[in-house]
């Protein structure tokens, strides 16, 4: 695991370390040095951590003016024993709403597990955006992440599934992802207004 890298092709536009208005501002990573870990495996340095110990994201791309967040992650989702949701609510997200950030990509495809439990956080984190035509999607999950986020019902409050799989995102520029995420949440309608 310690050689897989967040998606960095995009530094030249946006880097979260740097950017004063983000979480993981001034941040500094050692890139010899490797110490955070998933269980008993190290990851590369580059990733962040923000309260779980199995779950670690990296912010690649924010745009304020268009008011969305790409945040790619890589671990174990696990809500039922750590609570993760509460610790990207809080950590992360909520700083990102103090910005008016309404529309979040996640990339899942080093997502591991999701263990789900209680729903509240998603549940607060939808109604945080859904009044402002605001979305949550979930891109490229494994099949049981998704499986298991479906079980757990958390696809009441967050896009995942269909049209949001298999997306070629490394290709696009971050615009034209979101601008295709966005047009996929708005065809189906489900967060354009409150349950």
């Amino acid at each position: 695991m310690h050689d897989i890298e967040p998606y960095y092709h995009w530094r030249d536009r946006y880097v979260a370390s740097e950017d004063d208005q983000s979480p993981f501002y001034g941040r500094e990573y050692d890139e010899f040095a490797y110490s955070n870990k998933i269980y008993n495996y190290f990851i590369h340095p580059q990733w962040d951590a923000f309260g779980s110990p199995t779950l670690y994201a990296k912010v690649i791309y924010v745009d304020y003016d268009e008011r969305f967040a790409i945040i790619e992650f890589i671990g174990e989702w696990n809500d039922c024993l750590t609570n993760d949701v509460m610790h990207l609510k809080r950590n992360v997200i909520d700083r990102m709403l103090e910005q008016d950030i309404n529309k979040y990509c996640l990339i899942f495809e080093n997502v591991l597990n999701f263990h789900g439990s209680d729903d509240c956080y998603y549940e607060e984190w939808r109604e945080d955006v859904v009044d402002s035509q605001g979305w949550i999607a979930v891109v490229n999950p494994l099949d049981h992440v998704e499986e298991e986020m479906r079980v757990t019902m958390i696809d009441h409050f967050i896009q995942i599934g269909g049209a949001f799989t298999g997306i070629d995102w490394r290709v696009l520029k971050p615009q034209t992802l979101v601008n295709r995420i966005d047009e996929i949440c708005r065809s189906s309608m489900r967060f354009l207004s409150s349950p």
